[in-house]
């Protein structure tokens, strides 16, 4: 990956992370990886852990960012997820949320999706 990709992927990370917390969000992790899976945001919600995918575009003339989804990085985040629950021993409700940002020199558009996707649903 390009250095350029990956500034870009950690300047969303950090445009995600600023959202999440505007929002009252707890942070509990960032980059967290089990395995071959990795969640960029681990969070609290009130009672709730979510796992948050961070996509984001210059512009949306090839899809949507939350269009970069996939089904198999859905099951990689719910690997990552076990992983997570099982290593900090935390017995929670949790959902999956997308971040998705589009960012240009013109404009930043963040959209937060809720409860985005149900791994093994798909």
């Amino acid at each position: 990956m390009s250095d350029y990709k990956q500034k870009f992927g950690k300047e969303g990370e950090e445009i995600a992370l600023a959202h999440l917390i505007s929002k009252k969000y707890k942070i509990l992790a960032k980059n967290y990886r089990y395995g071959r899976s990795e969640i960029d945001i681990i969070a609290q919600d009130g009672d709730l852990i979510v796992f948050v995918e961070v996509k984001i575009r210059e512009t949306d003339a090839y899809g949507l960012p939350e269009e970069a989804v996939s089904t198999a990085k859905m099951n990689k985040m719910a690997e990552g997820a076990e992983g997570y629950l099982l290593e900090n021993d935390i017995h929670a409700e949790c959902r999956y949320d997308i971040v998705s940002i589009i960012k240009n020199q013109y404009k930043t558009d963040v959209k937060h999706f809720v409860d985005a996707f149900w791994p093994g649903l798909y």
